[in-house]
């Protein structure tokens, strides 16, 4: 009987120039991958922000740059030559272009003057001086800031504004705080439908509750003052709540056992412990209440109406821009002075406003 020989074939291991190559081929295919990322979002952040730097550059230009067309606050460049101011262009001759200032135009031949030599006299160039362009320098025009603060009444209305926020933070935090701690650590009976009830307030659209909140306040008198800019928030809403909530029940509850052991009642743990290791959360929540009521306009416009002195910036710009339709450089000048304030708070608290979650250490 015939026996079988297995045979077994050697595959030849891969050359070490094959895994340098894939190696090399995995990189290229990752690195390009990710300057397509980066470059699809450099993109979009670009037309995100082209308004603003459309709003930065209108800002710094003239009426008369403007009606130019011209892209850049740039405005032609002139010579004074005996008294006279004359427009300097690109003058092509034998040694290249110069920039000469033109003094007397003519038909076939025009005469010129070297802002760089004028005691050389005037130059005589033949050519058709209408096809010659004109040279034009950056011309900031940062005055346009000085006269929209002064006609718009920046400081009062800055300091309404700041006033309104800033008092409508102070109530946002302690109303929301107390409300989601109670949500988060005591257990009230209906808790989870009472949370659900709170929630679905948030889907009410504004102008169901104007009509009615408008005639309460008016009841009370409260119109032409910023009572009812500034008395609602400190009986919390559902959004802000929502977050804190969320929050607080991340938080450990030995925490909470252990600050009981030690004496301490429901409102020094909510002080003493949950406060301290919710920060990040209480930034989060302020700045977006702080950014509300900043842009908001519908609610000051209807209570504020009849008393201007106390008007928040977000009306008195309304107003600016129906007064000054003309001067679209004023415009966006008020514009961006409105918009600095909230930035700059952005730009200080954004550490802890993107710090989502405060590492605590519990001993078990």
């Amino acid at each position: 009987m015939a026996t079988k020989k297995n045979t077994a074939i050697a595959v030849p291991a891969p050359s070490e120039n094959t895994q340098t190559s894939t190696v090399l081929f995995h990189h290229a295919r990752r690195y390009t991958a990710g300057a397509i990322l980066t470059l699809f979002a450099l993109l979009l952040l670009l037309v995100y922000l082209s308004p603003f730097g459309y709003m930065g550059v209108t800002a710094l230009k003239s009426n008369e740059q403007i009606i130019s067309g011209s892209l850049l606050p740039a405005s032609p460049q002139q010579f004074e030559y005996q008294g006279e101011l004359y427009d300097v262009v690109n003058v092509p001759t034998e040694n290249g272009i110069q920039q000469w200032a033109l003094v007397e135009p003519g038909r076939t031949t025009s005469q010129f003057i070297d802002p760089a030599n004028p005691s050389a006299g005037l130059i005589e160039w033949e050519g058709r001086w209408r096809g010659l362009e004109r040279v034009s320098s950056l011309d900031l025009q940062w005055n346009n800031f000085a006269i929209a603060f002064e006609r718009v009444k920046f400081p009062r209305m800055l300091f309404n504004t700041a006033a309104i926020a800033v008092i409508g933070v102070v109530g946002t935090l302690i109303s929301c705080t107390l409300v989601a701690y109670g949500f988060a650590r005591f257990p009230i009976p209906g808790k989870n439908v009472l949370f659900i009830i709170l929630i679905s307030t948030i889907i009410l659209p504004r102008q169901v509750t104007l009509v009615p909140t408008y005639a309460f306040f008016a009841a009370l008198g409260w119109t032409g003052t910023w009572l009812p800019l500034l008395i609602p928030h400190f009986f919390a809403n559902a959004y802000n709540v929502f977050l804190l909530r969320q929050y607080f029940m991340t938080l450990p509850r030995e925490l909470d056992e252990a600050a009981m052991i030690d004496g301490a009642n429901p409102f020094q743990i909510l002080l003493r412990v949950i406060i301290p290791q919710a920060y990040p959360v209480l930034v989060a929540v302020g700045l977006f209440h702080f950014v509300f009521a900043w842009n908001d306009y519908f609610e000051p416009l209807l209570y504020l109406i009849n008393a201007p002195e106390l008007q928040p910036i977000s009306v008195g710009i309304q107003q600016f821009n129906d007064l000054y339709t003309r001067e679209p450089a004023l415009l966006q000048a008020t514009s961006i002075m409105a918009l600095v304030p909230p930035v700059i708070l952005f730009l200080l608290s954004q550490k802890v406003f993107m710090r989502g979650v405060v590492v605590t250490g519990v001993d078990k």
